[in-house]
């Protein structure tokens, strides 16, 4: 990403002044930019009546064989400069590791040139909106071409796409059309690659008054001397529209909370869009810039596959079924460490911060999913793995009964200590889960094993972690941790609700809440914020019935991330990787919903228990389409009670 903070360095500065923040420092929100048009299912900024300008922001849209990070400026005088950042996740090159990805800055010079009378068309921005797909309404500095840009990716070809649309607005004939074919070449492991940026037709074109003409921009990557594909803009935007659509339909939240309504609409479609097809099947991969043919243990074991049990989506599921298989060759008798992530399609690994609790994230993800999921072949196929993993955890248990891990998912970015909240957090919730499958699988005796060691495990995290910190009821993060860190609200996502009061006062005081986001750690300096952990904390405060203390803050992030200077989603880190839209932030935006705001949590392979928290201001609150525990359903909470309707 740094080449496009580089390309548009006001961006940049603006994303940095954003992020801001600081011990007793809370500050609100910055003033939207955006609006939320079509029901939620589409933003504006309407740029001809913001005087805030320039302005420069960049937004990641996926398909199964390539992902566009596309970056737009906005100068003073409304002239409108773009910059596509193109990565090919199966198109390796040397060293193929983690961030092998092949990928192409494709700056304005390297794309073909709409012109209109044999000369360059500077674009006048009226108007940019997104729905899936990036629009743009411009007109010729003159006024007298209207132009309507849509950049979106492909749903299964290694190419991504613009159709742009021209409109003679004037008075006379003109000669409209794009200009240079852009090529470049590239060795990768499997030979030579060939980067083209094409316009479809080639040339320039007559335009009489009234008259409008299409235009194709496709920028594509291929192997030499491997065929073509077609450059159809048309047919690729459909395409792209319908898959936008599948992965939005399910799961509709009905708040009366716009911002929150909308923002839910928008993470499914960053957090089910970041599927790509390997070597080895589909998997998630998180994405951002450097994160592409590959499968963590936090971000997609922990993280974003529970969230694809509750969608049906087929893509969704295999790819999470895939990204759970591929750790379990490491899974061997003498119980070492599994890799943080198995990288470069399935053919390599990356453990290079030793063991971050990753078995724990492994089996809390792994049981969730298997039993929100419904599908017995899969749970049995999991179970295994399941029981691998928190016998893994076991031995690793210390003299005071947590476990230990040489650090957390954060990879000591900050301290954690020689034992940490979030893994032993993640194994008491493993080791319930994993009872509720014993007994639909399994065998009794194993079910009320684990049961025990759950027990046991929340009187070690109440006894080592519990700790009055800034005058708060609360955990210390680790043993000798003086300060308030984000991660504490991660018993209160596990059912943990002992310092639930406590902990949500202290997660979103000014020691820790910005205004912006929540710092990793109190009295830090640098504003270090990771979005995951204030998800966590939402969703734990929520799912504890302590929503009255978030909600305005839940409703003020939730209209930054959308409708203010970085939209529209959840973020991953600022400064480190300039706030990328990593996908797996938003699957976990989504679980604020489904595990917090309703209180979903399953009970068997096609049950769950539902405890719902009707938030101080919501009269009423509904999930329709649900698709889970081998049912379709839908939700409803309102003074009268909880609803649960099962749909045919």
């Amino acid at each position: 990403m740094k080449s496009l903070a580089a390309a548009f360095g006001i961006m940049a500065a603006a994303l940095g002044a954003a992020a801001a923040g600081g011990q007793g420092g809370a500050r609100p929100a910055a003033a939207t930019r955006w609006s939320i048009a079509d029901g939620g299912k589409r933003i504006v900024w309407d740029v001809a009546r913001d005087a805030r300008l320039p302005h420069a922001d960049r937004m990641e849209m996926s398909g199964l064989r390539v992902s566009l990070i596309f970056s737009y400026r906005v100068a003073r005088d409304r002239s409108l400069a773009l910059v596509r950042e193109v990565v090919w996740p199966s198109f390796r090159v040397q060293p193929n590791d983690t961030h092998a990805s092949f990928t192409y800055r494709f700056a304005e010079n390297k794309v073909p040139r709409l012109t209109a009378d044999g000369k360059p068309c500077r674009e006048i921005a009226d108007a940019i909106s997104f729905d899936g797909v990036w629009h743009a309404e411009s007109r010729s500095a003159d006024g007298s071409l209207r132009i309507v840009r849509r950049a979106y990716p492909s749903v299964d070809k290694a190419a991504t796409f613009e159709l742009v649309e021209v409109e003679n607005a004037g008075t006379g004939p003109r000669e409209v059309g794009f200009t240079g074919d852009f090529a470049d070449y590239a060795l990768g492991c499997t030979g030579r690659y060939e980067v083209r940026a094409q316009a479809f037709p080639s040339g320039t074109r007559p335009l009489a008054p009234g008259e409008k003409r299409a235009w194709t921009l496709r920028l594509s990557a291929r192997r030499v001397n491997d065929p073509d594909m077609p450059a159809d803009g048309a047919a690729e935007l459909a395409a792209r529209v319908k898959r936008v659509e599948q992965l939005t339909a399910p799961l509709v939240l009905e708040t009366g909370i716009p911002e929150i309504d909308t923002a839910f609409h928008f993470a499914k479609i960053r957090a089910g869009e970041s599927l790509f097809a390997t070597r080895t099947g589909i998997i998630h991969s998180p994405g951002g810039g450097p994160y592409y043919a590959a499968t963590w243990c936090n971000d997609e074991a922990e993280y974003a596959n529970p969230w694809f049990a509750f969608t049906g989506d087929a893509m969704a599921l295999e790819a999470a079924m895939n990204g759970y298989r591929q750790y379990i060759p490491f899974m061997g008798p003498r119980y070492e460490p599994i890799p943080s992530s198995v990288i470069a399609e399935g053919l390599d690994y990356w453990n290079g911060k030793g063991d971050r609790g990753d078995a724990a994230m492994y089996a809390y993800g792994a049981a969730r999913f298997a039993l929100a999921a419904g599908r017995r072949d899969w749970a049995e196929e999991l179970l295994p793995a399941i029981r691998w993993s928190l016998e893994y955890c076991r031995r690793r248990i210390d003299a005071d009964g947590v476990v230990k891990s040489n650090c957390d998912e954060l990879e000591l970015r900050f301290p954690a200590g020689d034992a940490n909240l979030c893994t032993s957090s993640l194994y008491y919730d493993a080791l319930r889960h994993a009872a509720k499958l014993e007994k639909e699988i399994g065998s009794a005796e194993a079910a009320a094993d684990c049961e025990a060691r759950a027990a046991k495990m929340a009187e070690a995290i109440e006894r080592h972690f519990g700790c009055d910190i800034r005058g708060f009821r609360t955990y210390r993060y680790f043993a000798g941790c003086k300060v308030l860190r984000s991660w504490i609200g991660i018993p209160l996502c596990m059912g943990i609700y002992g310092r639930a009061a406590g902990t949500a006062d202290a997660l979103f005081s000014p020691w820790l809440w910005t205004g912006e986001g929540m710092l990793c750690a109190e009295g830090d300096r640098r504003g270090v914020t990771w979005d995951r952990s204030a998800l966590y904390a939402f969703r734990g405060v929520f799912a504890a019935g302590q929503g009255g203390r978030a909600m305005d803050k839940f409703v003020a992030y939730s209209r930054s991330r959308l409708l203010g200077e970085h939209v529209p989603y959840p973020v991953e880190a600022w400064p480190e990787g300039g706030k990328r839209h990593v996908s797996a932030e938003s699957a976990l935006y989504c679980r604020i919903v489904t595990e917090g705001l309703f209180g979903i949590d399953p009970a068997g392979l096609g049950s769950f228990d539902a405890r719902p928290h009707l938030p101080e201001g919501v009269e009423r609150m509904s999930l329709k389409n649900v698709r889970a525990f081998g049912r379709v359903f839908s939700i409803t909470v309102d003074g009268a009670g909880t609803r649960i309707v099962e749909e045919k």
